[in-house]
């Protein structure tokens, strides 16, 4: 298979499972359409700096940061006053 064959399966693959806004905004050639958001994707991911306002993380399991559980609180019980 050439990646020209993959390509291929893939935006039909993307045209055939086009997200529920996608379809309401609906189009006249869902295979374009897919090839475009498919296109977008890859050079999303090939420069994750091409998305605006996209910031995208990778880090492995021994970069995360261990959460700190904050203490119980306890509330002291009201003092009752004198109904004098």
């Amino acid at each position: 298979m050439t990646d020209e064959q993959s390509d291929q399966e893939r935006a039909e693959s993307r045209a055939h499972h086009l997200l529920p806004e996608e379809v309401a905004a609906g189009s006249d050639d869902p295979q374009a359409q897919a090839e475009a958001i498919l296109a977008e994707s890859d050079l999303r991911e090939a420069d994750q700096n091409a998305a605006p306002d996209t910031v995208l993380e990778r880090r492995t399991s021994d970069q995360t940061v261990v959460a700190v559980e904050p203490p119980d609180r306890t509330v002291a019980p009201r003092a009752r006053r004198d109904p004098r």
